[in-house]
């Protein structure tokens, strides 16, 4: 939550130059502003086919207009909308003491249907593609869209989490279980593989495998040990910039979270830092970045006190 919170005004900056400019340093939470100068909001276009598709809302007005930031409305420290659906997920699966894939599904098309539930004018095409089906007749459960974003994985540290504390004790029914919601929204197998690949790594700094260990065992078919270190002696924005894209596309955007995992594996807030200057789809590899190094190092008490959610 916090990797999102901080890379959130710089979400999708692609000219890092202009990154720099618009923000300098982030060293803390920040205020997204207009303009965004690689905003697509006004070549993207959603036109719901009836009144079970419309999750737009009032921000409808704001697309096909240039310049308009993604996340313009968001507080310093507030969460971009994939992160607050896993807070919600966090909140509602511990309140039922068990995780429910129908239920849930039920309850996320009411919270997206419902207007004023988030601030967020960007609605990612996952969610588009997933109400569009519904609209369409499909039931909850065949409505996912084959997408291979790096988005896919924003719900998996808080729903392994919420397993935990409602008693799911075997570590295989915790990954079916996590594998399942994915794959409610997001139908593709690099999705699949990105999240067994994360819920490995977090399940094994749980049971106090070292990050490093943890990344080469799990991760090894994105990048090998001595890539990661060879890397790790360039600056950020070449690795993942130029050698790695900073786009969402997986498998390499989980190769390019996995990277500033590995370079910042001894300083939490260098890490997410890290990930939002060098820009691209920031937010979404921060599920990566920042719950791996949360799970080492723990979340410094500045950060916490800078992120709006309240549990």
């Amino acid at each position: 939550l916090v990797a999102d919170a901080v890379a959130m005004p710089v979400h999708w900056y692609y000219n890092t130059a202009a990154l720099d400019a618009d923000y300098g340093a982030i060293d803390r939470c920040l205020v997204p502003r207009n303009p965004h100068p690689d905003s697509i909001l006004w070549r993207s276009h959603y036109r719901p086919l009836n009144q079970q598709a419309e999750i737009l809302h009032d921000q409808a007005r704001y697309w096909g207009v240039r310049g308009i930031h993604y996340h313009q409305f968001l507080e310093a420290g507030e969460n971009t909308l994939n992160f607050k659906l896993a807070t919600e997920l966090y909140r509602w699966t511990v309140a039922r003491g068990a995780y429910d894939a129908d239920a849930w599904l039920a309850h996320y098309i009411h919270i997206m249907q419902t207007p004023g539930w988030h601030r967020d004018t960007y609605v990612e095409e996952v969610h588009r593609g997933f109400f569009t089906h519904l609209a369409q007749g499909k039931k909850p459960r065949r409505c996912a869209v084959a997408d291979l974003h790096i988005g896919a994985l924003s719900p998996v540290p808080s729903l392994l989490a919420a397993l935990r504390k409602t008693g799911v004790s075997d570590r295989a029914e915790r990954l079916e279980i996590v594998q399942l919601h994915v794959s409610l929204t997001h139908q593709h197998p690099e999705a699949a593989k990105a999240t067994g690949v994360l819920v490995g790594i977090l399940e094994d700094l749980h049971a106090g495998v070292a990050l490093h260990d943890a990344i080469v065992s799990r991760a090894s078919h994105y990048a090998g040990r001595t890539c990661f270190e060879d890397w790790s002696r360039y600056n950020d924005r070449r690795v993942v910039g130029e050698l790695l894209t900073p786009a969402c596309y997986l498998p390499e955007s989980m190769t390019a979270a996995l990277y500033l995992t590995w370079k910042y594996h001894q300083d939490f807030s260098a890490g997410v830092i890290a990930n939002a200057r060098v820009g691209g789809d920031n937010c979404h590899r921060g599920a990566v970045v920042g719950s791996l190094l949360g799970a080492t190092l723990g979340v410094p008490d500045a950060w916490h006190q800078q992120l709006l959610v309240d549990f």
